[in-house]
């Protein structure tokens, strides 16, 4: 007999007063975030936040979110080949329309928060089940979810999934959570670069000479605002030159962000004679730091070798406000490698709403998620 019931919530002012005690450990749990998204999310996203309760008490929160891909014009423009055509017609014809219990557009397990002492595998299954009603309301409206999917769970919480709830899903892993720890022992950046092997302390001075003339910024909302089309522009070259998209941000979205977040949300500017020609950012999460979103001019990035100096100069800050983890996310994995990041595995279930389809999910999914292949530095050893 399971104990634990859900609600449903399409808004965060529905949200229970004491949501935010849950999500105390995950800033993309907390409402502050739930309202950037209900905001400022893609265009093809629709977020529902998911309460679990024991009785009248909040046992649990947690995130969904419905893609229809088939709004987006392109899935990535960077490989164009027959294998890739052949995913972008699966994905529309069998896979366009997806539920994720988490956040696809973050790395890690962002999906769900429980309280102490909650069973977690009933829990699990109660959020099954209200993945299941969110299903039937998108189809009752003309939109049938083709593929329902829980994403980014480490080892230790997928095992956490009860078999017999999940029997009907098919577990995959997918590239790996890029996650940059900091030795406790480094107090500034020239600590960092002294660890480095000769060989990866040679790549950082050649990226940081090549750096000459940039001039770093911090912008606030203002500034933010005063170069929202750039910014937004800078962006969307790098989404569209990725080998694979399911959304593309708003144009608010940096904005709504830094408005909401403030000083949590960090936004820096790169600039060569006043010219913008890069962003990055990161949100500050407890002891860890998240990288988030950035963009460039491609003929900067090449000359000036922006994106590994990025990374740098986010290693950089990591260590003087003492994270103890900075998350790279899953793009780039060599390059993240090369820096000092590792691969932390993550894995999910899904299941398509067609049976015969189901059975085959094994073979139809490298289509959907494709294969990296990528060689793992270490800068250290």
């Amino acid at each position: 007999m399971n104990p634990y019931t859900y609600q449903l919530y399409s808004s965060v002012s529905q949200l229970p007063a004491d949501w935010n005690a849950l999500a105390v450990d995950n800033v993309f749990l907390s409402t502050s975030y739930l309202e950037v998204l209900e905001k400022s999310a893609p265009l093809n996203m629709t977020c529902h936040f998911i309460g679990l309760f024991e009785n009248d008490a909040l046992i649990g929160v947690a995130l969904s979110q419905f893609l229809n891909v088939n709004e987006l014009e392109s899935f990535g423009d960077r490989d164009r080949c027959l294998k890739t055509s052949l995913r972008n017609f699966v994905f529309r014809n069998f896979g366009s329309h997806v539920l994720f219990i988490g956040n696809n557009m973050l790395t890690g397990q962002n999906a769900c928060a429980f309280s102490k002492g909650c069973n977690i595998p009933k829990a699990l299954k109660t959020l099954q089940s209200a993945a299941e009603a969110l299903q039937a309301d998108f189809k009752s409206k003309g939109k049938k979810v083709h593929i329902l999917t829980f994403k980014d769970f480490d080892a230790h919480e997928i095992s956490l999934f009860d078999p017999d709830d999940f029997k009907a899903f098919y577990q995959f892993s997918t590239q790996p959570n890029m996650v940059f720890s900091v030795n406790s022992n480094w107090k500034t950046e020239q600590d960092y670069i002294d660890a480095l092997t000769k060989k990866y302390r040679d790549q950082y001075k050649r990226a940081r000479k090549k750096a000459d003339g940039i001039e770093k910024r911090k912008m606030h909302l203002e500034d933010i605002l005063a170069h929202e089309t750039t910014i937004y522009d800078l962006y969307f070259h790098v989404a569209k030159n990725a080998p694979f998209n399911t959304f593309f941000l708003a144009k608010n979205h940096f904005s709504t962000f830094k408005s909401i977040f403030q000083d949590k949300f960090l936004f820096y500017g790169y600039f060569i004679n006043e010219k913008m020609i890069g962003f990055n950012t990161m949100i500050k999460n407890g002891k860890s730091l998240d990288t988030y979103f950035l963009g460039y001019d491609e003929s900067m990035q090449r000359e000036k070798m922006l994106y590994l100096n990025m990374l740098y100069d986010m290693i950089a800050y990591g260590i003087k406000k003492e994270f103890e983890e900075i998350i790279f996310s899953r793009t780039a994995l060599e390059i993240k490698s090369s820096v000092g990041a590792k691969p932390i595995k993550t894995y999910g279930f899904m299941k398509h709403e067609n049976n015969i389809l189901n059975r085959y999910m094994s073979k139809i999914f490298p289509y959907l998620e494709p294969e990296m292949i990528w060689q793992q530095r270490n800068p250290f050893q």
